[in-house]
């Protein structure tokens, strides 16, 4: 009997309510199987939602897990303790494929910082070449949904979160791409080794895999990995893919490795910025893997522009820039953002997630001209400044009234210290959920504060 035969009649339970949660039990519910929530913020649903752990029965027939919950949640002990089956909603997605969409291509992407971007540069590469195909996983649609699309999607492009990786077994990728390596999420893996460990799962989950060179920790570890492409901002090798002057190269593809074939150049990728370069090579690459031609991807890559609180620039005012980056929630990110620019009047702080700054400000330290903190952890940076950047100034700013008022004292203070020539980035290091609802409200009440100060709002 089929997987999917047999879920009818069975009695299953979703743990997570939220987006993923919620495809999950629509594709459950339409073959037949009775669905229960688990969920200790509970929402409304037309189906059952259970939140206390003590009240939650054993009599389950199989487990899905939504992303982020961890595999040492008290209700995933129960179950697997009580012989249920768990399985991850990209398990379930590729079983249901499986049968309704076999030849269905899947194609991954992860890292540190830059999936996003990426991911939406590969769904713009899709859209110039005509194809039945679309990103989804992480942000966005559900991976479960998006296999479920009638008629059937020829490819998905699937961006995927360490929590991901780490729940899933079954997924077999055409091809991967892994943007970089640094730390975070050490509060939900444990340490950095398990999150490095996550998202390499991925080599053996796929053909062919795209690794970036230019990542000291990925090139450090897997430089004579038999398999692997690289990518990097470097003049490229037989099999690779890189720069070559102004142009973005492939040499891994080609009919000949001796001539190098142009992809694009670099001044198609916006913004042209080296983190961001490399993100189109990812992308270019995952496109090579499914035989997309250089036309579409330089097409894809020329019509495409990054979603706000990335690297935007939300004005130039009296020879200052201002810059939000607030989806910067992690050090790797904050460094690629500052070293991007010059003489920096550095916004950061939140919660650290468990990450150590001292890395990013040794490298950043002669970038950054004065710094001004806030949230949570703010002192791990503020020491971390005392140690690597002693000479420069550091400001902290409570939240006192509201987040509204803390970030009109924030660009107050940095428009004083700023001066022609300069740029005012808001790169946090961290994650936003101290002081904010989300990465893009700090980001919208940051951007909307500059507004008003170059407008004359607030003296």
């Amino acid at each position: 009997m089929s997987f999917i035969a047999q879920l009818s009649g069975k009695e299953c339970l979703v743990v997570g309510a939220g987006v993923t949660g919620q495809a999950v039990a629509k594709v459950l519910i339409s073959y037949g199987a009775q669905v229960v929530f688990f969920d200790e913020k509970v929402r409304e649903s037309q189906s059952k939602i259970i939140s206390e752990i003590d009240s939650l029965p054993t009599k389950f027939d199989l487990v899905i897990v939504s992303p982020g919950w961890r595999k040492d949640h008290p209700v995933i002990k129960k179950m697997i303790a009580a012989g249920v089956s768990v399985k991850s909603e990209l398990d379930l997605a590729w079983l249901i494929k499986k049968e309704i969409a076999p030849n269905q291509k899947w194609v991954g992407l992860t890292g540190t910082n830059g999936k996003t971007t990426t991911i939406q540069m590969v769904q713009s590469i899709f859209d110039a070449a005509g194809m039945k195909a679309l990103a989804c996983g992480n942000l966005g649609e559900p991976v479960i949904s998006a296999v479920c699309r009638t008629p059937a999607l020829e490819i998905l492009a699937l961006e995927l979160s360490s929590f991901q990786i780490d729940w899933s077994e079954l997924p077999e990728y055409e091809s991967i791409a892994i943007l970089n390596i640094a730390e975070d999420h050490i509060d939900w893996h444990g340490s950095f080794e398990n999150y490095a460990k996550a998202k390499l799962k991925l080599l053996s989950q796929s053909k062919q895999s795209f690794i970036n060179k230019s990542d000291p920790f990925l090139a450090s570890r897997h430089m004579n990995q038999s398999g692997v492409i690289w990518f990097s901002l470097d003049t490229p090798a037989p099999g690779e893919i890189g720069l070559v002057e102004e142009l973005i190269v492939d040499r891994a593809f080609s009919p000949s490795q001796l001539q190098a074939g142009e992809i694009a150049e670099i001044v198609d990728v916006k913004p042209t910025v080296p983190h961001n370069i490399l993100n189109a090579m990812a992308a270019a690459s995952l496109a090579l893997s499914l035989k997309i031609s250089y036309s579409d991807i330089k097409s894809g890559l020329k019509s495409f522009s990054t979603d706000h609180h990335r690297m935007e620039i939300i004005g130039n005012f009296n020879q200052i820039t201002w810059i939000d980056d607030s989806k910067a929630t992690n050090p790797h990110a904050a460094a690629a953002a500052i070293m991007a620019n010059l003489n920096v009047i550095w916004i950061a702080g939140g919660l650290a997630k468990g990450a150590s700054m001292d890395d990013l400000v040794k490298r950043c330290a002669p970038r950054i001209k004065a710094a001004i903190l806030i949230g949570k952890d703010r002192d791990l940076i503020k020491s971390s400044l005392s140690k690597f950047a002693p000479d420069t100034p550091t400001y902290l700013i409570d939240l006192t009234e509201s987040k509204e008022k803390m970030l009109i004292e924030v660009v107050k203070l940095a428009a004083n210290l700023a001066k022609a020539g300069d740029t005012v980035l808001l790169a946090p290091a961290c994650a936003s959920m101290d002081q904010f609802s989300s990465y893009a409200e700090r980001g919208e009440l940051f951007a909307n504060a500059v507004k008003e100060l170059n407008s004359g709002g607030f003296k």
